[in-house]
């Protein structure tokens, strides 16, 4: 019998863990836009001195997630129409290259993974959680950005779909998203299994112009309401 190597398992510091859990509260939602994050709050949600909070809250704010306004503290971030349309515009251009290089350089396991993760949003519905969406869909981008073979294109579009994951969560509240969502990852998921690169570029791209019409849709919309609710007032 092979003696097996001593695995020592590093628990993650606790400012790792807020920041983790902070972050996934904004891109589901349960912090909206323009919320305040008190220390108070963040301490007493999860169970964090105020120290931990804090260094916590700066890395967040280093990725565009949390605004810190002097004397009022930090709040979630609220994306405006033009900055969504600069995110989108970006986020296209990164993602088709991520495409591109999938359809070139993954392997058989990425390819197998790729298809699973979208075999997995295939079999959701509108009784689907959005946090659960939001889960499936950083899955597939996971998989994308393994597996494109580009480094340098993976760490420029982390962080920026970090900042986009409000926007996608704006996108899919549309009633008919998910469903156009599906197929135009299905795709790419085609493209990529063609080892078409051109293909999976172009499919990148339109999925992300479709979901940009969709979130600029809903947040020109958001914008005129709140806009007619003060001329009211």
């Amino acid at each position: 019998m092979v003696d097996q190597p001593h695995l020592k398992v590093v628990p993650k510091p606790m400012r790792r863990l807020v920041e983790e859990a902070i972050r996934r509260a904004i891109i589901a939602g349960t912090f909206e836009p323009g919320m305040h994050l008190s220390d108070r709050m963040l301490c007493e949600t999860f169970g964090a001195s105020r120290s931990v909070v804090r260094e916590a809250v700066r890395l967040l704010e280093a990725e565009g997630l949390v605004v810190v306004h002097p004397n009022r503290g930090p709040f979630v971030t609220t994306i405006s129409a033009e900055e969504a349309r600069e995110i989108y515009e970006l986020r296209a251009a990164l993602e088709g290259l991520a495409g591109e290089g999938f359809a070139t350089r993954a392997g058989e396991e990425e390819h197998v993974a790729l298809r699973k993760v979208h075999e997995e949003l295939s079999a959701a519905s509108s009784e689907t959680s959005r946090e659960t969406l939001l889960d499936i869909k950083h899955r597939f981008y996971e998989v994308l950005l393994r597996g494109c073979g580009n480094r340098y294109v993976s760490r420029a579009l982390e962080p920026l779909l970090n900042r986009n994951s409000q926007l996608r969560a704006t996108s899919l509240s549309a009633p008919d998203r998910l469903p156009q969502t599906i197929a135009e990852l299905g795709r790419i998921v085609d493209a990529v299994g063609r080892h078409d690169a051109v293909a999976a570029g172009a499919a990148c791209r339109a999925h992300v112009d479709r979901a940009a019409e969709a979130a600029l849709r809903i947040i020109g919309a958001r914008g005129g309401h709140r806009l007619e609710s003060r001329r009211r007032a």
